[in-house]
């Protein structure tokens, strides 16, 4: 009778093994990383399968005492607080394949600002070594582009409040894209009466596709 119930409670915990054992992968390979850069520095996110690298040589990207310009104008800016340089890589093993998105979100500061808003403010994002097609997106008025809730196959919270500056996926052993994000005030937008400053980060959100 004792051997019936060893044999049983053997039995028992080796189901509740194999179960654990099948949630915890499950939950690697669909895990779903975020990370909004904050200084100067390199930072890794990692699980068993997959490493999603975030760089950044400044903390975001902000407008202060701008005024307004023509998009030609703002394309060529250069510079600190003009310019927001920042590196995706991604290493993924095996067959799975990583839908990724870049949000821009405004910072809660902004609210207090009177003439620079999402409505006035223009970005351009450029793929800095692909050359053959250069920029990713047309300047584009901010609040025009989708919301950020709209990519949530890439793991963005729907109540982030950002809005996507691109989408797209990597499959493959290595991935690794080097942007460069410009901002300006709109020339159709009325030139701010006071010293204001508009912020924006920007945050590099991935997520396993289901197989």
């Amino acid at each position: 009778m004792k051997d019936n119930n060893n044999n049983s409670k053997q039995v028992l915990l080796s189901v509740l093994g194999v179960a654990i054992l099948v949630v915890a992968v499950v939950g690697v390979s669909f895990a779903a990383f975020s990370y909004q850069g904050i200084g100067k520095v390199e930072n890794k996110i990692t699980t068993g399968t997959i490493t999603m690298n975030y760089k950044e040589p400044i903390n975001g990207i902000n407008l202060t005492e701008a005024l307004p310009m023509s998009d030609s104008d703002g394309m060529a800016l250069t510079g600190d607080n003009k310019t927001f340089d920042f590196t995706v890589t991604a290493s993924v093993t095996g067959d799975a394949t990583i839908n990724y998105a870049i949000v821009a979100v405004p910072d809660e500061g902004n609210s207090g600002t009177a003439a620079v808003t999402d409505d006035t403010v223009k970005v351009y994002l450029t793929d800095q070594e692909d050359t053959a097609t250069g920029n990713t997106t047309d300047p584009k008025i901010l609040s025009s582009l989708a919301s950020s809730d709209t990519a949530s196959s890439a793991g963005v919270p729907g109540s982030l409040g950002g809005y996507v500056l691109k989408t797209g996926t990597y499959s493959g052993t290595s991935n690794s894209d080097s942007y460069r994000l410009r901002m300006w005030i709109d020339a159709a937008a009325t030139a701010p009466s006071t010293s204001e400053t508009y912020t924006l980060r920007v945050n590099v959100y991935g997520q396993a596709n289901a197989q």
